[in-house]
């Protein structure tokens, strides 16, 4: 299986001989383009890359999987397409580390919504390759991990993740649930709340960029 093809590159203001990376991958509906637009408000030392998901929508609207609405409206992810996803960012980063210089023990994966879900998954699935993960207006699906990562050892495995109040398309009672489960699983978790939708704040943003700056690894 080959990797996303389709992705935008920032390079680091300065070239070591390994940068880190910051992967970035948008939400339902959304495209590479996104999230990429705050890409030079990121610290220079990396490489931050954003990839284009899988799923075309048209009208360059993207998605990891399908989210199905049935006749009461309620969603129904396609968790199999969003498994396929998750090994499919696996194996782009993979192609990655092989075309850029990037840093193998500095990979920190920032994703918003659906993107936010997807980074759990590839997180929990593959630590040994992961080693942070910002998770913006999202929630924890560990049906989307693979089976047993439960036994994975997550103990280096640091993850910042927020969420809007008044959030009308992920409930805030989804992503508090986050924390707790991470906790448990002996991941080092910080948790933010803003009094917004779904989306990113300034401040939000702000803390974000004080986490990946105090938690540097690599």
């Amino acid at each position: 299986m080959a990797g996303i093809s389709t992705y935008l590159v920032r390079p680091p203001k300065v070239m070591l001989d390994k940068n880190p990376l910051l992967l970035l991958l948008h939400g339902y509906g959304s495209n590479e383009a996104d999230l990429f637009s705050f890409a030079s408000e990121l610290p220079e030392e990396y490489f931050v890359i954003s990839l284009q998901a899988p799923h075309d929508l048209q009208y360059g609207s993207y998605a990891w999987y399908a989210i199905n609405f049935d006749a009461d409206a309620s969603k129904f992810s396609d968790l199999e397409q969003a498994r396929s996803s998750r090994d499919l960012i696996l194996t782009t980063l993979n192609e990655l580390q092989q075309a850029y210089p990037l840093d193998a023990q500095s990979v920190t994966l920032i994703g918003f919504s659906q993107g936010a879900i997807l980074s759990y998954a590839v997180a929990l699935s593959y630590p040994e390759r992961i080693q942070r993960v910002a998770a913006l207006s999202g929630y924890l699906n560990d049906e989307i991990a693979v089976a047993g990562f439960e036994k994975n050892n997550l103990s280096r495995l640091q993850i910042y993740t927020s969420h809007g109040t008044v959030d009308q398309v992920i409930p805030v009672e989804w992503a508090r649930k986050a924390p707790e489960s991470l906790t448990n699983l002996g991941v080092q978790v910080q948790y933010q709340e803003y009094p917004i939708g779904h989306g990113v704040s300034p401040q939000n943003f702000y803390d974000l960029n004080q986490w990946l700056i105090t938690t540097r690894v690599g």
